[in-house]
Parts: C-alpha cells; sequence; structure tokens
C-alpha cells in the first residue's frame, strides 16, 4: 500500500503541472492573508478561525488537485447520461431542507449535518458541464457535422440555456448562471462555430432583456444594480452602497496602501465595506496595500490563466482542449465580474474572486478544475506536438 502511494506521488510529481500548482498556492496563500486582515475585526479569534479555515481548505485543495490529475476524463465522460443527471440532481437539492438561502435570498447553498461548511451546487457543476460541453463538441466534430450549422448550434446551445434557465430558477442566483453562458460562448467560438450564431445569440438576448425589463419580468433589486452603473448617485444608501464604499477604499490606498491591518474600512465594522471577505476582497487589497497589492492579484490571475490555455494550446486531443478552455473561461469571468464590481464598472452579482475570497467549497472546487488541467497536460507529454483539430 505505502510503495504504491509513494510511486503514485512519484508519478504525479514527475508528470503533473506543478507550475501551475505552484501559482495557485500562491494565490491561495495571498488570500488567506488577506482574509486575516478582513475579518479580524469581527472578534480577535475571528480572522484566525478564517484564515485557518481557509488553510485546511487548500490542502484539503491541493489532495483533490493530485487526485483529479489522476483521473481519465474520456472514461468519464463515456458516463455522460450519469453526468447529466448529478448537474440536474444536484441543482434540485437546493429546493430541500439541505438548501440555504444567503444574505441577498439566493437559494444558492447546501448545509449538510456533521459538514461545518456550506457547499454551493453550482461551483462542483460548473467543472461537470464543462466536461459535458466538451464531450458534446467533440462528438460533433468526430461525426463530421458542420459546426457552423443551425442544429449543431441548437445542439450546444440548448444544453446550456437548458441548465442554466434550471439553475436560475431553483436559485434566483443570476450570476452563476451567467457563468455557464460565459463558457459555453467561449468553448463554441474556440470549437469553431460561426460568427453568425454568436450574433443571433446577443441580439436574442439582448431583446429578451429588454422586453423582461419593459414588462417588470425583472426582480426589483436586479433592474437596481444595472441603474446604479450609470448613475452612481442612485441610492447611495442602499443599492449602490457596497461598490461606493468598495470605491473609496480602492481610491484611499494610493500606491502602497495604508498598511496590512491597517484599513481605515477593512478594521472598521461590516458596514463601512460590505462583504470584504468575500465579494470585495479586492477593494480591502486596495486600501491596505494599495496599486501595488492590486497588480499583484492580476498577475497572479494573469499567469494561472495564460498557463491553462498553455495547456489547451498543446493538449494532444480536441476534447481536452475544450476542456481547459472551460476551465479558463471561469476563471476569466470570475476575476472580471469581480472586479468590475469593485471598480463600479459591473453589476453586483455575488461573483467572488478565484483563490482569493473566503469560501472553503470554491478553493476546494477551484483546484478540483485546475486537477483536471493537469491532468490533460499529463496526458499530452510531447508538449511541443499541437494536436490537429477544428479549434482556431
Amino acid at each position: 500500500m505505502l510503495n504504491r502511494l509513494k510511486a503514485t506521488l512519484i508519478d504525479f510529481i514527475q508528470q503533473a503541472d506543478l507550475v501551475l500548482l505552484g501559482l495557485c498556492c500562491t494565490a491561495t496563500l495571498y488570500g488567506i492573508v488577506l482574509v486575516f486582515s478582513a475579518t479580524r475585526y469581527l472578534a480577535p479569534d475571528v480572522g484566525m478561525k478564517r484564515m485557518i479555515t481557509q488553510t485546511a481548505a487548500l490542502g484539503l485543495g491541493i489532495c483533490v488537485y493530485i487526485f483529479f490529475s489522476m483521473l481519465d476524463l474520456e472514461a468519464i465522460t463515456r458516463k455522460w447520461k450519469w453526468i447529466l443527471a448529478f448537474n440536474a440532481g444536484f441543482i434540485l437539492l437546493l429546493r430541500t431542507p439541505f438548501g440555504v438561502s444567503g444574505d441577498t435570498g439566493n437559494r444558492a447553498w447546501l448545509k449538510f449535518p456533521g459538514i461545518p461548511f456550506q457547499i454551493g451546487p453550482a461551483e462542483v457543476v460548473k467543472i461537470t458541464f464543462v466536461l459535458l460541453l466538451a464531450k458534446q463538441l467533440e462528438w460533433l466534430w468526430e461525426e463530421k457535422q458542420d459546426l457552423k450549422s443551425f442544429p449543431s448550434a441548437l445542439f450546444v446551445a440548448g444544453h446550456t440555456l437548458g441548465l442554466c434557465g434550471l439553475y436560475f430558477l431553483i436559485s434566483g442566483d443570476m450570476g452563476n448562471a451567467l457563468v455557464f453562458v460565459f463558457i459555453f460562448l467561449c468553448m463554441a467560438y474556440v470549437a469553431g462555430f460561426a460568427l453568425r450564431w454568436f450574433l443571433l445569440f446577443f441580439a436574442g438576448g439582448g431583446a429578451a432583456i429588454s422586453l423582461a425589463w419593459v414588462m417588470d419580468w425583472i426582480y426589483p433589486y436586479m433592474k437596481k444594480r444595472f441603474i446604479v452603473l450609470f448613475d452612481h448617485s442612485f441610492e447611495p444608501l442602499g443599492t449602490g452602497w457596497q461598490q461606493t464604499r468598495s470605491l473609496l477604499a480602492l481610491g484611499s490606498g494610493g500606491l502602497f496602501g495604508q498598511g496590512y491591518l491597517q484599513g481605515v474600512q477593512t478594521q472598521s465594522g461590516s458596514d463601512s465595506l460590505p462583504a470584504k471577505q468575500t465579494d470585495l476582497i479586492f477593494a480591502v487589497t486596495g486600501e491596505e496595500l494599495g496599486l501595488i497589492g492590486c497588480t499583484l492579484i492580476m498577475l497572479l490571475l494573469i499567469a494561472i490563466i495564460f498557463r491553462v490555455l498553455l495547456v489547451a494550446r498543446r493538449a494532444k486531443t480536441p476534447f481536452y482542449r475544450y476542456v481547459c478552455v472551460g476551465m479558463a473561461s471561469i476563471l476569466i469571468f470570475q476575476t472580471v465580474i469581480n472586479i468590475g464590481m469593485c471598480l463600479f464598472i459591473m453589476p453586483t452579482i455575488g461573483i467572488t474572486l478565484p483563490f482569493f475570497s473566503y469560501g472553503g467549497s470554491s478553493i476546494v472546487t477551484l483546484y478540483m478544475s485546475m486537477g483536471v488541467v493537469s491532468g490533460i497536460k499529463k496526458r499530452s507529454p510531447e508538449m511541443r506536438r499541437v494536436a490537429r483539430s477544428p479549434l482556431r
């Protein structure tokens, strides 16, 4: 048993993507330091407890990274019907007694007895959704289907909109529902879908949103989150409070910040800077570590995304490449939206900053997705040889 474990670890060290793991660990450790500062105001020991929780999540995440590096994705996706059933079933659990609502009222979390943390189904389903979508795209390519045809576009878009709609109807969580749409757009574009279908998608989506807006089918609080983007004076003590305080924190930090554990808003009550350890962790960085600290966050995330896309470019099969692009799209969407929220140029939709925001389930699932990428790199030993595929 010990010899087998030793051989597995040696195999992992020799073939897995240790560069990607190192980047992820560096980002998470940086995030742990920020989470401690953002939560110590609650009580002397709260910041330490949150830091320990996040560190434990990092340790579990590394184990998950190693495990998922070993998995044979192609064998797993042959059971695509089971994966599809899992996605729907896991989301539907939100409507059972295990489902709980967050501060925003969205029923987007599961709380199981005996487990000390909540689980966000969307975090897990994003990964399995990427695998299923990659399987669909690979099947279309293998069957020599015209990827520019309407049936092909409808085949993939129907899966996406079905899952996205189910999740939104069950949870009310628009932020994570949009992640599924962005994943689809990125993977479909890379696979070679015709530009006209993207234009039709955006036109149809814009028309649907406009109709919903006019007919008052959109929740009032959602409307307000978009209105405030164009009028920062709109409800500054209500809808715009969180982002207004975020801008104030970022602006007050300057180039080098007010100093670690010295941020005026960060070290004040939660009303001063709401959701500081989750949605607004970037604002905490700006206030205490300044532009330098924020730039380091962006460089780390860009490096992780670039590494994932590098593995995608050198993957030996189209399926593996589609999977990597899907995982990268998750990071891109969450990074752009979260930082945009803090800069008051994106609506507040509850999207956390990958590897930096507080949340054990988020950290573990991020390492799960990066472990999948590592496994793809492991199965593409001839990294200089780019497999032929219909990808751009």
